[in-house]
């Protein structure tokens, strides 16, 4: 669904909800206002282009004055994208085709990020093609590589990824295997022994004296996989802290 009028209500399901898997544009706008019905078309049209990739919410203001207020609405149409349930980008005022278009494309996911989301190795290495250097694609790639043993492929695509948690832990796991550690601990992970796997690791960091950070940086790029919200999260950065200092 491209387009959906949405009031007081609905809103939290309709954009708020809606927003955490795909982005919402809501417009605020009321039947009086020329301007409205002048940038009203260009937003529908901008929307049912993009083929439920991006979902355009209507707001009547006078119909629904609370959410004027709550977003602070001091003229229209007024526009807000909503993305993981907050605001990311909005305007205010009638905008050409082109802006129109613009906006909504710093929305749209990239053919690379549908790619990386689909998963798969063609999929992952096309998406490389496309953005060479992409860490996530990389990662993911990366690790299909190292379960299929070939790891100096994988190490070639992780050397020149900066800032991701997740390159820097398989990296420091490459080093660690090529010198025949912790073989047991990269079992479990690889069976998804999540809990055993990473109880291999903490325990390794005491008596791997040397290797302390290469463990400790394995650590935390599955913990970054694993989403801070996991169960295991928590209580594990804790004994990784209580364990480092």
């Amino acid at each position: 669904m491209a387009l959906v009028d949405v009031t007081e209500t609905d809103f939290e399901r309709e954009v708020i909800d809606r927003s955490r898997s795909t982005p919402v544009v809501v417009d605020f706008w009321a039947s009086w206002c020329g301007p409205c019905r002048q940038l009203g078309p260009l937003l529908e049209q901008a929307a049912a282009a993009r083929e439920g990739q991006v979902v355009l919410a209507k707001v009547d203001t006078d119909a629904n004055p609370r959410l004027a207020q709550t977003f602070q609405i001091r003229g229209i149409p007024a526009v807000k994208a909503f993305l993981d349930g907050r605001v990311v980008d909005e305007f205010v005022g009638v905008k050409s085709r082109d802006e129109v278009e613009s906006f909504f494309d710093g929305l749209s996911p990239s053919e690379a990020d549908v790619l990386v989301a689909r998963g798969g190795e063609d999929d992952l290495r096309r998406a490389l093609e496309l953005e060479p250097g992409r860490a996530d694609a990389s990662v993911a790639l990366a690790r299909t590589l190292i379960a299929r043993g070939e790891r100096d492929q994988a190490l070639a695509l992780l050397d020149p990824i900066h800032g991701s948690f997740q390159a820097d832990g398989l990296l420091a796991r490459l080093r660690l295997e090529q010198d025949g550690l912790l073989g047991d601990a990269f079992a479990a992970l690889d069976r998804a022994e999540l809990q055993r796997a990473l109880d291999l690791l903490l325990e390794a960091i005491t008596v791997e004296n040397g290797r302390r950070d290469d463990i400790r940086q394995v650590i935390i790029g599955e913990l970054d996989l694993l989403g801070a919200e996991h169960p295991l999260a928590g209580e594990t950065r804790r004994r990784l802290a209580s364990v480092l200092y």
